[in-house]
C-alpha cells in the first residue's frame, strides 16, 4: 500500500504486520506487541481470552506477569493506534479487533475470493480470474512472517492453504481460457517449490501437452513419480495417472477450449498449486474445507499413511470408506488423520470437513449426535432455520443432502460408534476418517488402523525435524536416550523437543538426565496445555469405578508382562474375569500386547498408574502384592517339581493361592514358563525384601537360582543369595539358611570369589551336619570339592568330592551325582590323573542317560574328550565332542558350549582338520561373552591359544594366554594361571622374546610343582 493510498487506518498481516494512517506507517512496538496485535488481526471481530494471547506472545513458559504484560501491550497499542480504544475494544474476558473490510488486507483478501467464487456461479470466469489476481496480489510473504510463535505459525499454514486455493482456482481459469505455453513458466516455478503437488504437476502437464510438448509433458510425470517413490513410498494418484494416461492416448479430451470471445485477463504469476481430479480441470463450485491445519513437520508414520491412502483410494463407485484409526493418547492419531485429510482433499471436490466430537476432551461433555449433524449441515451452507430439531430429521437431511456429493469427513475424538453411526453416509462416494482411543468394534465395515508409538527411527527424524539436523547430530545417542524416556510417544517427544527449543542451552542429555527420574517425568512432560500425564488421565476417567482400581492394582506387577493367572492374582479373581478386564484396558489402549496372552504397560502409562496411588489405597494394594507374591512362589514350585522332579520340596509356611496357577504338561513349557517370567520373579524378589516376607524371599531365590546360573546373570545371582541368607537368618530356620548359604557358594564360585565361598560352603557344611541333613550336606562337600580343585588344593578337594558323592549314593541322588563326578573327573584332568578323569566322567555320562539330564551330559562328555586328548586318543575325543556338540544346542550356558568348541578345535587340528578347526576355534571366542564365568572364560582362552599357536600363530596366541593369565590370576584359579604362564612362554620363545620366555616358564613350573602336576602328564 502506497502512503497516497493511506488516507485512512489499514493493517497489512500478509507478510510483515504493518500500519498505516493518514499516509503514515505506525510504530507498532517490539515482539510482544506484534504478536498481540498480530493474533487479534487474524480474528478480527472474535474475542480473545487473554490466555489465548499470552500463548501467542510467549509460546511456552510465559512469565509470572504474563497477564500484565498483555494489557500493558494492549494499552500501549491503543495509544500508537489512531482511535485505539474503538479498534481494540475490550470485551467480556478478552479483547477483539474492531475493522472495516477496507481496513485489513486478510478481510479483503477472502472478500475478493468470495467475489470471484460468485462470478464463477455466474458464468462470468473473466471476473473470477480478475478477482483472484488482485487477491493474490495482496500477498507480500507468509502471514505475519517475522512474528514467529507457534499460535502464529499455526494460522499462518491455515491462511496460506487458502492462498493456495485460491492460486489453484485461477490456474484453473486460466487453463479454461485456453492458456497453455505462458503458464508454463509460472508452473515450472511452482513445481520446484512444491515438487510433491500432484495436481500441480498435472496442470503442468496438461500446459505442456497443449503448447505441443508431449515429451515433456511424460518427462514430468516420470519426475513426479519416482520422487514421490523416493520419498513417500507410494505411486502418484488417480488424478495425475488420468493426466498421464490422456496424454499418451493423445485424448481429444485434453486439447485447450476453444478460445473465449473476449480477450483472457492478464497472466499474473501466482505462487500455488492446483488439483484437478479429471483430466481437464473443471471450473469448481464453491467447496467448504474446515480441515485443522496440517503440521509443517509431519514425520514417520509411512506405513500407517501407506495403508490409509491404499484403504481411502479404493473404489468408491460402489459405497463410501470408513477408515478408523486408534490408539493410546498422545499417540498421534489425529495428527497422522488431519495429514492424510490434506493429502487426499483433491480427490473430494464437494468438501472436505472436520468436527471435533470431543470423546475425551477435558471439561466438556462429548458432542451427541444432533449437535455433530446440526454443524456439518451447517458447514454445507444449510441455513439454521431449514435444520430439524429432532436427531432423525436432521439424520434424514444430512443423508439427503450428501447424496451424490464427493465429500471427506474427519471425525476426530469419537467415544463410541453410537456417537458417529447416524453420520455415516449412506451412499456411494465419500470418505470417512475416524479417530478414537478405543477400538469402536461395533462400528461395521470400518478399517481399523492401530496407531502405536512411533519407533525408534521415526523419534530420529522427529527430533531432526522439530530441533534441526545440527542439534540432533551433535547428540545422536542422547536423541536416542530422549525418545526412549519419552516412550516412542508422539505427544511425549513433541513436548520435549519443545521445551528444547525454548531452552537453547539445554542439551539433549540434560532432558534426558532429568527425564530418568521416574518419579518426576510425567511432570517434565508438561508444556502450557499439553501434558502427557492429562492425555492419559482422560483415557483413565472414561473408565468405570471398577477398572479403574483394575488399571491401578495391575499397575503394581513388577515387570512388563503380565499374563491372565498373573492379573487374577492381583485382582483378587479368576483368570476369565481378569481377561476381560484386561482386554477392556487393551481396547481402549491403556495396556499393550506384545504377544497373545501377555499385556504390558507402555512406560508412561505405568508412570500415570503410579501416579494414582494414595494412602487411602495402600491397603488394598498391599493385600494384592501378597496375592501375587504367593502366587509367583506357587507357580514357580510348580515348574521346578516338572524340571526337577527328584528335587526336596520344603514346605512354604503359607496356605497354597487359591488363584489357579499354569500347568505345564513337560519340561519345556516349565523352562519357557521361567524364560518368560524371569524380568518378574526377580522383581517379586525385591517386592518380598520390601515387604518383609522372609520366607517367599528364600523360596524365590532357590526357586531362580538355577535360571541366573545358566544365563550367566552371575551379578544377579550372588546379590539374591546374599538376600536369601539375611531373610533364612532372620527367620531363624536353620533349613532354609543351609539352602540358601548352597545357592549363595555356587555363585561366589562362578563369580571367582574362592575365598568367600569357601567360608559360605564350611557354613553351609556346618549347618547341614547339625541338621543331619545329607543332601546340603552332599551339596556343600561338592561345592569345598570343587572350590579347592580351583585353587590347586587337590588332595583337600579329592577328599570332599569322595565325601559328596558317597552322600549321594546313599541318597540315591544320581543327578547330583552326576555333577560332582563331572568336577571329580576335571579334578584328575587338571593332576594329570587322565584315566581316573575318563573313568569318572563315564561314570557321569551312565549316570545322566538314567535320568535323562543334557546339562550335565555335555560337561560330562567334554571331561571324557579332555581326557582322552590328554592320554592322545584324539580319535576317541572327536567321537566324544561330537556327541557332545550335539547337545551344544539345547543347553543354555555359553561357556560351557565354548569350551566344547575350544577343544573341538585342538583336536581337529591334529587330527589334520584345519578348516573345521578354524571354524571351531572361532565360534568359541565368539561364544565367550562378558556375561560368562571368568573361570570359563580363562580355560576357554587357554585352549584356543594353544591351539592357535600350534598351527603357527604365535602373536594371536600369546594375546589369549596373557589375556588368560589376567582372568585366572584376579581369582587365583592357579592351574590355569599355570597353563597361562606355560602358553606364553611357547608364544613368547618363537617370537624371539627368550628372556621373557624363560620367566613365564619359570612361573609355570613352580605352580605345577606346588599342585603336584607330574611334567609328563600336563596338557
Amino acid at each position: 500500500m502506497s502512503d497516497a493510498e493511506a488516507g485512512s487506518l489499514r493493517f497489512n498481516v500478509l507478510g510483515p504486520l504493518e500500519g498505516w494512517a493518514d499516509g503514515s506507517r505506525l510504530r507498532l512496538g517490539g515482539l510482544i506487541q506484534e504478536r498481540v496485535l498480530g493474533t487479534l488481526l487474524l480474528e478480527p471481530g472474535r474475542v480473545l481470552p487473554i490466555s489465548r494471547l499470552v500463548e501467542s506472545a510467549w509460546a511456552e513458559n510465559p512469565p509470572a506477569t504474563a497477564s500484565h504484560q498483555v494489557r500493558k501491550a494492549i494499552a500501549y497499542l491503543r495509544r500508537r493506534i489512531p482511535d485505539g480504544s474503538e479498534v481494540i475494544v475490550t470485551d467480556g474476558p478478552g479483547y477483539r479487533a474492531v475493522l472495516g473490510p477496507e481496513q485489513l488486507d486478510l478481510t479483503e483478501f477472502a472478500l475478493l475470493v468470495k467475489t470471484a467464487r460468485d462470478a464463477v456461479g455466474e458464468a462470468r470466469p473473466g471476473e473470477a480470474a480478475e478477482a483472484l489476481r488482485r487477491a493474490l496480489g495482496l500477498w507480500r510473504g507468509p502471514i505475519l512472517s517475522g512474528a514467529g510463535g507457534p499460535v502464529i505459525e499455526a494460522a499462518a499454514t491455515a491462511f496460506e492453504e487458502r492462498r493456495l486455493a485460491a492460486a489453484e482456482h485461477l490456474f484453473e481459469l486460466r487453463l479454461g481460457f485456453g492458456e497453455s505455453s505462458e503458464l508454463v513458466v509460472d508452473l515450472r516455478d511452482f513445481v520446484q517449490n512444491h515438487p510433491l503437488r500432484e495436481t500441480l504437476r498435472a496442470q503442468l502437464m496438461l500446459a505442456l501437452y497443449r503448447a505441443g510438448r508431449q515429451a515433456e509433458a511424460l518427462e514430468e510425470y516420470g519426475r513426479v513419480r519416482e520422487l514421490l517413490v523416493e520419498e513417500l513410498g507410494v505411486d502418484p494418484g488417480p488424478g495425475l495417472t488420468r493426466v498421464y494416461e490422456g496424454i499418451l492416448r493423445e485424448d481429444p479430451e485434453l486439447a485447450a477450449p476453444p478460445p473465449p470471445p473476449s480477450p483472457a485477463p492478464a497472466t499474473v504469476p501466482v505462487q500455488t498449486p492446483v488439483s484437478p481430479s479429471a483430466p481437464v480441470p473443471a471450473v469448481p463450485a464453491e467447496a467448504p474445507c474446515t480441515l485443522p491445519y496440517d503440521l509443517a513437520d509431519f514425520t514417520g508414520r509411512e506405513q500407517e499413511l501407506t495403508e490409509l491412502l491404499d484403504c481411502a483410494g479404493r473404489d468408491y463407485a460402489r459405497h463410501s470408506r470408513i477408515v478408523a484409526l486408534d490408539g493410546m493418547g498422545g499417540s498421534g492419531k489425529t495428527s497422522l488423520a488431519v495429514h492424510a485429510a490434506h493429502r487426499l482433499a483433491g480427490e473430494f471436490p464437494d468438501g472436505q470437513l472436520y468436527i471435533d466430537l470431543r470423546g475425551y476432551t477435558p471439561g466438556e461433555e462429548p458432542v451427541t449426535p444432533g449437535g455433530a449433524l446440526d454443524s456439518l449441515l451447517r458447514a454445507l451452507g444449510i441455513p439454521g432455520e431449514r435444520i430439524p430439531e429432532d436427531l432423525a430429521g436432521r439424520t434424514a437431511l444430512w443423508r439427503a443432502t450428501i447424496t451424490g456429493r464427493r465429500l471427506l469427513l474427519l471425525l476426530d475424538n469419537a467415544a463410541d460408534a453410537d456417537g458417529v453411526r447416524p453420520l455415516m453416509p449412506t451412499g456411494p462416494g465419500c470418505l470417512v476418517l475416524v479417530t478414537s482411543r478405543a477400538r469402536l468394534v461395533d462400528l461395521d465395515s470400518a478399517h481399523w488402523i492401530s496407531v502405536d508409538v512411533m519407533s525408534p527411527e521415526e523419534c530420529a527424524k522427529l527430533v531432526a525435524e522439530t530441533l534441526g539436523e545440527q542439534r540432533y547430530a551433535a547428540e545422536p545417542e542422547a536423541a536416542a536416550e530422549l525418545a526412549r524416556l519419552c516412550g516412542h510417544l508422539p505427544l511425549a517427544l513433541r513436548i520435549a523437543t519443545a521445551r528444547l527449543r525454548n531452552r537453547p542451552r539445554w542439551t539433549l542429555r540434560y532432558l534426558a538426565d532429568r527425564l530418568r527420574d521416574e518419579a518426576r517425568r510425567l511432570d517434565e512432560l508438561s508444556s502450557g496445555q499439553r501434558s502427557v500425564a492429562a492425555t492419559l488421565r482422560l483415557s483413565y476417567q472414561a473408565l468405570d469405578q471398577e477398572c479403574r482400581t483394575a488399571f491401578r492394582i495391575l499397575a503394581l506387577h513388577p515387570h512388563g508382562d503380565i499374563d491372565v493367572h498373573a492379573a487374577a492374582a492381583l485382582l483378587g479373581t479368576d483368570p476369565r474375569d481378569a481377561e476381560d478386564t484386561l482386554e477392556l484396558l487393551l481396547d481402549v489402549h491403556l495396556l499393550q500386547q506384545p504377544e497373545i496372552g501377555l499385556y504390558t504397560f507402555h512406560d508412561l502409562v505405568r508412570s500415570f498408574a503410579h501416579s494414582l496411588r494414595s494412602d487411602a489405597t495402600e491397603g488394598n494394594d498391599d493385600a494384592s502384592v501378597h496375592r501375587l507374591l504367593d502366587y509367583y512362589l506357587t507357580a514357580a514350585e510348580s515348574a521346578c517339581q516338572v524340571m526337577f522332579p527328584g528335587r526336596r520340596q520344603i514346605p512354604t509356611g503359607r496356605e497354597e493361592t487359591c488363584v489357579p496357577v499354569p500347568r505345564f504338561a513337560g519340561r519345556g513349557q516349565a523352562e519357557q514358563w521361567f524364560a518368560r517370567e524371569q524380568g518378574a520373579l526377580l522383581g517379586m524378589v525385591g517386592v518380598a525384601r520390601r515387604l518383609g516376607c522372609d520366607r517367599h524371599t528364600v523360596l524365590l531365590t532357590r526357586n531362580l537360582a538355577f535360571q541366573l546360573s545358566a544365563r550367566g546373570q552371575l551379578e544377579e545371582f550372588r546379590s539374591m543369595g546374599l538376600e536369601a541368607v539375611s531373610a533364612a537368618r532372620r527367620l531363624g530356620e536353620l533349613p532354609l539358611l543351609g539352602v540358601s548359604l548352597s545357592n549363595l557358594g555356587v555363585a561366589c564360585w562362578k563369580l571367582g570369589r574362592f575365598t568367600e565361598a569357601v567360608e559360605i560352603a564350611t557354613e553351609g557344611r556346618d549347618v547341614a551336619e547339625q541338621l543331619g541333613d545329607l543332601q546340603t550336606l552332599a551339596h556343600s562337600e561338592s561345592t569345598l570339592g570343587q572350590l579347592n580343585s580351583l585353587l590347586g588344593h587337590f588332595p583337600q578337594a579329592l577328599s570332599h568330592l569322595e565325601k559328596s558323592i558317597a552322600y549321594e549314593r546313599e541318597l540315591g541322588a544320581s543327578r547330583a551325582e552326576a555333577e560332582s563326578l563331572t568336577l571329580l573327573s576335571t579334578l584328575y584332568e587338571q593332576w594329570g590323573r587322565h584315566e581316573e578323569a575318563a573313568a569318572a566322567a563315564r561314570r557321569a555320562i551312565t549316570l545322566c542317560d538314567e535320568v535323562g539330564r543334557h546339562e550335565s551330559k555335555l560337561v560330562a562328555l567334554t571331561d571324557l574328550a579332555f581326557a582322552q586328548a590328554c592320554l592322545g586318543d584324539d580319535e576317541a575325543a572327536e567321537v566324544s565332542l561330537k556327541q557332545a556338540r550335539a547337545l551344544c544346542e539345547d543347553n543354555r550356558d555359553p561357556g560351557q558350549v565354548a569350551l566344547t568348541s575350544a577343544l573341538s578345535a585342538e583336536v581337529c587340528h591334529r587330527l589334520g582338520r584345519a578348516e573345521r578347526a578354524a571354524e571351531f576355534g572361532e565360534h568359541a571366542l565368539n561364544t565367550v561373552s562378558s556375561n560368562v564365568s571368568p573361570l570359563r572364560r580363562a580355560k576357554v582362552e587357554n585352549t584356543v591359544g594353544r591351539y592357535l599357536f600350534r598351527r603357527g600363530d604365535a602373536a594371536p596366541a600369546l594375546s589369549l594366554h596373557e589375556r588368560a593369565y589376567e582372568l585366572a590370576g584376579s581369582l587365583d584359579f592357579r592351574i590355569e594361571m599355570a597353563y597361562a604362564h606355560s602358553g606364553i612362554a611357547r608364544a613368547q620363545a618363537a617370537l624371539g622374546q627368550a628372556e621373557e620366555a624363560d620367566r613365564h616358564e619359570r612361573s609355570a613350573e613352580e605352580l605345577f610343582t606346588a599342585m603336584g602336576v607330574p611334567a609328563g602328564r600336563r596338557r
